[in-house]
């Protein structure tokens, strides 16, 4: 389903997927480095589970919810990545800072 267009000079970095370093091209937003990556689904509905992934790309839909250098609840589609972030996938609800 997701495939990338072939770019030959692009940058990369190196950021931590659920513990494991992986490089990610430089300019990806969090999203779109899962996907590349092959994390799917990276998140599961907090009423009854069910796998979710990214959807719209665009911060309208939700679904791209991780946690991001240990604040959940972020949206991966509007986050660009950047060296040595640290991004989790997100199981359940997440409580929400007071």
């Amino acid at each position: 389903m997701f495939r990338r267009l072939p770019e030959t000079s692009a940058a990369t970095v190196t950021v931590s997927i659920d513990g494991a370093d992986v490089q990610v091209r430089a300019g990806d937003t969090v999203a779109a480095a899962l996907l590349a990556a092959g994390v799917h689904p990276y998140r599961a509905s907090t009423v009854s589970g069910a796998p979710r992934a990214p959807y719209c790309m665009m911060g309208v839909c939700f679904e791209c919810l991780v946690t991001v250098d240990g604040v959940g609840n972020r949206q991966g589609c509007l986050i660009p990545v950047r060296e040595g972030m640290r991004i989790e996938t997100q199981h359940g609800k997440r409580e929400a800072h007071r």
